[in-house]
């Protein structure tokens, strides 16, 4: 891993920032690229294995100067648009044509690897739980079809890429979601309420093992879901909250259906990253939930994104 400059946009979201510790953990040479809408300036530290550059990956200026002066060997893309679900022509401009021209820089500067970080929503509804990495792909939301649309310009740009099929994953600074959600809101003796919906939590460490086998030389190439396989309500994920910050409720929290924006059961089916990585995720649902609780208690919760537009 010692010789690897990794290009990473995006780079201080929850992923990109765990990803960034990671890699310098590993000895490598590392620049970030985000313009810190989402991300976590703060949490990037200070090594002069790091370069940080504060833009946005639709300035294909900026995105040049990366790449002319930082030449990455390899490129880790989690940069993507999701905060608003109305704002189609922002996901457009970052999920899809940003893409296609870290693409064609990729291409131009002979980078050996990319891996691309995929929403499960690209899937849309499903017709089988857990879903297969072959599953038809038909999405619904604006995050979804134009996550959809630069995956497939990657994929057939002729670099060797990697795109990952993320469940939830789940750790340190994670804003996106129930479970920061829920602590939030609990802190703070909000009311809350839950969707039916069925999501698959993956912790950060079994997520940051397939992301460094995905980098290497040897690894297979192409799409693959990284998740559990195992489903969790989320009503259960609110009845574990609770339980850790000891909140007693007088009545039950309300539950409703899932919204037209949203997808009942997400579960996707790991077995062929299992079978080709030989790689199975360590932690149960239980830890995972746990373990990000923790780091919750002795950090707190900042800012709380999502996909979905307001209820």
């Amino acid at each position: 891993m010692t010789s690897k400059n990794i290009l990473i946009t995006g780079g201080a979201g929850s992923l990109g920032v765990a990803a960034v510790e990671f890699f310098l953990g590993q000895g490598c040479n590392l620049l970030v690229l985000d313009n810190f809408e989402t991300g976590h300036r703060d949490a990037l530290v200070d090594s002069d294995r790091l370069q940080v550059v504060e833009g946005s990956i639709t300035d294909a200026n900026v995105l040049g100067e990366c790449f002319q002066s930082f030449e990455p060997t390899h490129v880790i893309h989690s940069a993507a648009s999701y905060k608003d679900p109305s704002d189609w022509q922002t996901d457009i401009e970052v999920n899809c044509l940003a893409t296609a021209t870290l693409a064609k820089l990729c291409r131009k500067f002979s980078v050996k690897r990319l891996v691309n970080f995929q929403t499960s929503l690209c899937y849309g509804a499903p017709n089988i739980v857990p879903i297969p990495v072959s599953h038809p792909c038909n999405p619904f939301t604006s995050y979804g079809i134009s996550k959809l649309a630069g995956e497939q310009f990657l994929l057939n740009s002729g670099l060797d890429v990697v795109s990952l099929r993320l469940a939830n994953v789940t750790g340190p600074r994670l804003s996106i979601g129930p479970i920061p959600t829920f602590y939030q809101r609990l802190k703070e003796g909000k009311s809350c309420f839950c969707t039916n919906a069925v999501r698959d939590f993956v912790d950060m460490s079994d997520f940051l093992e397939i992301l460094s086998l995905s980098l290497q030389e040897d690894a297979p190439l192409g799409i693959f879901n990284v998740s559990t396989g195992e489903g969790t309500s989320i009503k259960k994920v609110f009845d574990t909250v609770a339980a850790h910050l000891d909140v007693k409720l007088e009545e039950p929290v309300r539950t409703t259906e899932v919204g037209d924006d949203d997808v009942q059961s997400l579960v996707l089916d790991p077995s062929q990253t299992i079978k080709q990585f030989n790689w199975e995720p360590t932690f149960k649902t239980d830890e995972t939930l746990e373990r990000m609780l923790k780091w919750y208690d002795a950090n707190g919760v900042s800012k709380v994104y999502s996909h979905l537009a307001p209820r």
